[in-house]
């Protein structure tokens, strides 16, 4: 299967668990409509579903089905639609679009934006905590605890406070570092060791994918900042030029345009080398690396 092919059996997956998972709670009880149906807005028709591939590829290298994991996909997808909602308000990034379309706090306002975002990250935890995600309660624990840290106060939480702080500050390369490997890493990076954990992988495994996670998780922050500054909100479903006018640091305006494609490609690399370990059976996260540091929106 090629990988654009095998990216859109993933997406589709995905997507239909996240109507079945979101459509419980547009119908449950008690369940104000106009917050079930920001959620859905936010969450629903749109995206690449990447941190959910990365998952189920990841999973994959240890025999664990697209079945098995889509639960936990699902859960950390909803977890970056969340931030996403966030991210968007005027408190924030003051965006209007997102995807192509109003972002949430435009399309309905910003109190149901704040509680949508809400409640998608209270819903994420109990989907990964449901014995559907896993049969072993230990195995939904490390689940659990390591989406916790990546995107809480020491994760990606952090990392947008660290970013908001940053704004007209001068920063250098390994400041930028930091700040995204919180914002943008940490979620990229459990990602692919919740298919580790999934599997049972080996130390020597799980460390692998770690290496892998850390090299694509900055690569894929870089190529949005390289979208931000060359792409057109055609192409990313978004405004561009965005970093610039607000006066913020980013690998751009620290390494130039070509510096920044050159690190981007040191680390696709470096992510490709890091899967060495597993042969053939890493084609497919070896795919998602070269996907990671040449796509256009």
């Amino acid at each position: 299967m090629l990988f654009a092919e095998r990216v859109e059996v993933r997406r589709n997956a995905v997507e239909k668990r996240l109507r079945h998972l979101l459509g419980d709670v547009r119908g449950a009880p008690l369940a104000p409509v106009r917050l079930a149906e920001a959620m859905r807005y936010a969450t629903l028709g749109g995206g690449k579903r990447f941190r959910p591939y990365l998952v189920i590829e990841a999973a994959a290298l240890f025999g664990v089905t697209e079945q098995q994991a889509l639960d936990t996909a699902a859960a950390i997808e909803c977890i970056h639609c969340y931030s996403l909602v966030h991210d968007d308000l005027p408190a924030m990034d003051d965006d209007d679009l997102r995807r192509g379309r109003p972002t949430v706090h435009k399309a309905f306002d910003e109190a149901t934006a704040i509680l949508a975002g809400d409640g998608l990250l209270t819903i994420a935890f109990e989907i990964l905590s449901a014995p559907a995600a896993h049969p072993d309660p230990a195995i939904r624990a490390q689940l659990v605890l390591g989406l916790a840290r990546a995107s809480g106060w020491r994760g990606m939480a952090g990392g947008q406070m660290l970013d908001l702080e940053a704004e007209g500050v001068l920063q250098d390369t390994a400041s930028i570092r930091r700040i995204q490997a919180l914002k943008t890493g940490a979620l990229i990076e459990f990602s692919v060791d919740a298919g580790a954990i999934l599997g049972c992988a080996s130390a020597p495994e799980r460390e692998a994918l770690q290496a892998y996670a850390r090299a694509i998780g900055l690569a894929f922050q870089i190529g949005d900042d390289l979208l931000d500054a060359e792409g057109s909100p055609e192409q990313t479903g978004k405004a561009t030029g965005k970093d610039a006018g607000a006066g913020k640091a980013t690998f751009v305006s620290l390494l130039g345009i070509s510096g920044a494609h050159e690190t981007l490609r040191a680390l696709g690399s470096e992510a490709v080398s890091a899967l060495k370990v597993f042969g053939r059976r890493g084609a497919s996260l070896e795919e998602a690396a070269h996907f990671v540091t040449s796509r256009r929106s």
